[in-house]
Order: C-alpha cells, then structure tokens, then sequence
C-alpha cells in the first residue's frame, strides 16, 4: 500500500511540474479571454456598437450582408453578421483584411483594430500554442491528463490525509510555519476548485479530440431512426441569395462561408440568439454547393444526441452556460492552476531541501 502511495505521489508531481506548466498558461489565457467580449466592445464601440440595434430588423442585416458580400463578389471568404459583442456586420477578405459595416446603412466603418486582433492571437495560443499542427495536441492532450491524473491523484492525496477530519482539508491557515503555508494554500485550492477544474479540462480537451468525444458520446443516441424536418428530406436547389434571405424564425444567420476554389461549398452557420445568454447552445449548419444544391443540413433541433451534447462543451467550458457567475468561476478557476503549481513546487522543494538535510 504504501508502495502504491508513492507511485501516486510521482505521477502527481511530475505531471504537476510538466502539465502543470501547460495548464497554468491555458489558464492565464483562458482567464483574459472571458472577458474578451467586454473588453472588445469597450475598445471597438466606432466598430462593433450599433445606436438603436435592437430596432433594426432582422430582414434588414440579412439584406445588408447579401448585399455587401455580391458587391465584392470574388473577393470575399467569409461574411460574419451581427453575434456576441458585434452588432455591426464584418466581411474578411481574401486579401487577408477584415472591414466592418453598419447593418442597416451598410456605411463603411473601420478595419480590424489590433485588439481585437489580440484576442484572435490569445485564442490561438490558447488553443495551440502557436505551435503549428501539433500544438493543439500539446495543449489537449495535457488537458486530459491534468483532468484524469494529475486532479484525481491529487484528490487522492488529500483524501488519504483527511479523510477522518474532512473539516481540516478545506481549512485555510493563514499563519501557519512557513514551511506549511504552501502545502495548505496547495490543499485548499486544489480541493476547492477540484470540480471546475476537472470540467474546464475536459471540456477543454474536446477542441482537440472532438471527433473522439462525438464517438464515445453516441451511446447517447437513441435507437429510433432520426427524422430529418422537411427542408433536409428534400433536396432543395436555390440560389445562394435564397439561402441568405430566408429565416426559419427559430435561428438567425450568424455566418458565411465562402468556397475556396470550384469545387468548394457555400457554408451557413446560424445560432439561437445572436447575443450572449445563458442555457444551451443551439445551432443550425447548412452546406450549398455552387449549383445551389443542399449538400447537408445539420440542427439542434433534430441532431443526434451526441452532437446536441457536444455543442454544449463551448459555454460549458468558458462559463457562459450558467451567465456571469459561471463566467466569474471560469475566470478565478483559469488563474488556479498557476497557483496550485507555484506551491506545488514550494512544496516539492522544502521536501528535498530536508531531505538532503536529513542525509548530510
């Protein structure tokens, strides 16, 4: 038994030295990217704010995006409408710039200010490192082992510690030893904040492994035969402009995108609520081909349950599925890692340093 204990006690101290790393600065960076949509708004408001937005109609911005993206037609890779904290409709070009329109006046307003191109590099390196092609393997990857191993032998520590006085491993002492003052500041952080770290992790995990979590989650799927609604049944031939201009009135059109070369497809994504709310994600995915030929059509409302439950990673992942607290427990809990390995080390180095004491 005690040679299991400290077989548990090595992989939580060299997965903490070595995920531990990784997960503090996913942390950080997911931390400022909460806010990003607050942050944005507030330094782009001539670019993202619309006076009045909530009294244009939502024909209006559908009309305005069709409109601007057929006038530079050939130039354009995707067109964003209204969604989060942008109320003005985007278009980013093949050029590799990116200009912001009125939805209703379709008046020029500016081109993509370097914060918010800041926050499209935070998220990069969020989510791979800035490491091409393998870095969001690093990144997922030490996701699942610090929710898997790192977190529950952890927890396994503490549990074998406190088991018989649980009151004792969730007490803070603010002045203990010095010697024991990172021990308990690790205990009680790791213990705290056990729960949202582990789902931050591995929701975190699905934006690499996304096909893998689709797989295991289809044990979920009913055995009934899914039935399509009428507009995937037929295979409908339209124009593009069709596609933009209509609305189901359950979803709006959020996004879209363009081919990249002839035998490219036409993408439209659409969403529940153009604006940040709290509860499940909705969302609608349709595929034109250039003939203006339905290709797929996906939706939330008749998905599989797999699919519908993966859609959730998202606002699980960065709170907004419970509103602004879970935005607020999302953020302390991104800034957690850093700390858990900071005393982690102080730890693991005033245990070496008595123990070379104890031999000498």
């Amino acid at each position: 038994m005690q040679q299991i204990h400290k077989i548990i006690w090595k992989i939580h101290l060299w997965l903490g030295l070595s995920c531990g790393i990784i997960a503090s600065f996913s942390g950080l960076t997911g931390s400022l990217y909460v806010w990003q949509p607050e942050i944005t708004s507030l330094l782009n408001s001539k670019l993202l704010k619309v006076e009045d937005f909530s009294k244009i109609k939502e024909k209006t911005i559908l009309n305005s995006a069709y409109f601007l993206a057929a006038q530079n037609e050939g130039k354009v890779n995707i067109v964003f409408l209204p969604y989060r904290e942008q109320q003005t409709i985007s278009i980013n070009y093949k050029n590799g710039k990116t200009l912001y329109y009125h939805p209703k006046t379709r008046v020029f307003l500016g081109e993509k200010s370097v914060s918010i191109q800041f926050f499209e590099i935070l998220l990069k390196l969020h989510r791979t490192l800035g490491i091409p092609t393998i870095g969001k393997y690093i990144i997922g990857t030490s996701a699942l082992l610090f929710c898997f191993f790192l977190l529950t032998t952890g927890f396994y520590m503490w549990w074998k510690a406190y088991k018989n006085n649980l009151s004792k491993g969730f007490t803070m002492k603010w002045k203990p030893k010095k010697k024991r003052f990172h021990f308990n500041l690790h205990k009680v952080f790791g213990i705290y904040f056990l729960l949202p770290l582990m789902i931050i992790a591995f929701t975190g995990g699905y934006f690499t492994y996304h096909k893998t979590y689709k797989s295991a989650l289809s044990i979920f799927n009913g055995s009934d035969k899914i039935i399509l609604d009428n507009e995937a049944k037929q295979a409908k031939i339209f124009s593009l402009e069709e596609a933009v201009l209509q609305t189901d009135g359950k979803y709006v059109l959020r996004a879209i995108y363009y081919p990249k070369d002839s035998l490219g497809v036409y993408k439209l994504r659409y969403i529940k609520d153009r604006f940040i709310k709290s509860g499940l994600r909705r969302t609608k995915e349709m595929e034109l081909n250039q003939q203006g030929k339905l290709r797929t059509l996906s939706s939330f409302d008749f998905d599989p349950n797999n699919n519908r439950i993966a859609a959730q990673f998202y606002p699980i992942h960065i709170g907004e599925i419970v509103g602004i607290l879970g935005r607020v427990l999302v953020f302390i809990s991104g800034l957690v890692p850093l700390v858990l390995l900071i005393t982690g080390f102080k730890v693991y180095s005033s245990k070496t340093k008595r123990l070379k004491k104890i031999v000498n």
